[in-house]
């Protein structure tokens, strides 16, 4: 029996998929997958996969955001990664963008209403919750992960030198990259980027396959911890890397963008 990881992230109307063999790291691929399930039923029927998506959803949110939130942005900090409030349950499955609004500030305390950025993924949000809802099951597989956090953790819980986005995205990608390495992803994998997946959306996926394969081995760690529930007992944890890694000097890979491959 082989021992399969997977790492998803949101992208541009689908996410963004890597999967490992951790008994036989030369056998990986990345891909472009039209939604969660259809990645869990993949050949490989990864055992745990880190997904870069909140799992557990408040029912009433105080605070400025779930558990999880709150400890991911105090950790963060100060830092250039956001780490934005999940509003409760029924404005996440909101049919409108100006009725998730409203449902947020009368189940929120301090009332708030999420952003257009946050509206803009939450149907990767619904996707998840509802898919954990009609399969229970698959919550021992599927784990929230946030790859700022993570990277973060792997950088030895400091602030990385450069962002994903902006002026300085190339170092900030070769950064990462860099530490992907270090924490023993194939740089094969690291460079097979699918067609119609982002550089920093792939990145994000490995960054849910160090923590996968981090937890198949039970040496993740729970943020918080103990970790939270919500009211149908879907846990509110995002998980980080067992421990920080000391990276190499010199990117493993070439810090411009590698051109998109095809999936295999």
């Amino acid at each position: 029996m082989t021992r399969w990881i997977g790492g998803l992230d949101g992208c541009r109307g689908a996410w963004a998929g890597v999967l490992l063999d951790l008994d036989d790291p030369t056998r990986h691929r990345a891909g472009r997958f039209p939604g969660v399930l259809e990645f869990l039923d993949t050949p490989e029927a990864p055992l745990r996969v880190g997904i870069d998506i909140p799992i557990g959803l408040d029912s009433h949110v105080t605070g400025g955001g779930r558990v999880a939130d709150r400890a991911a942005r105090a950790r963060l900090r100060p830092g250039r990664a956001s780490v934005f409030p999940v509003p409760a349950r029924a404005a996440v499955h909101a049919p409108t963008y100006e009725a998730a609004k409203a449902l947020s500030r009368t189940s929120s305390t301090p009332p708030f209403a999420p952003s257009i950025q946050c509206w803009n993924i939450l149907s990767y949000v619904r996707e998840v919750d509802a898919l954990l809802r009609a399969r229970p099951d698959l919550a021992l597989r599927l784990h929230e992960v946030h790859p700022e956090v993570a990277f973060h953790r792997l950088n030895g819980d400091r602030t990385l030198a450069a962002g994903k986005k902006g002026p300085a995205r190339q170092a900030g990608l070769a950064e990462r990259r860099t530490l992907l390495a270090a924490a023993g992803i194939p740089e094969g994998l690291i460079a097979a980027r699918p067609t119609g997946v982002g550089a920093d959306d792939h990145l994000d996926a490995l960054a849910g396959l160090v923590v996968a394969r981090d937890l198949l081995e039970g040496r993740a760690v729970p943020l918080p911890d103990p970790p939270g529930r919500d009211d149908l007992g879907l846990p509110i944890v995002i998980w980080m890397p067992a421990a920080p890694v000391r990276p190499r000097m010199e990117p493993p890979l070439a810090p411009d963008d590698f051109p998109a491959k095809a999936v295999r």
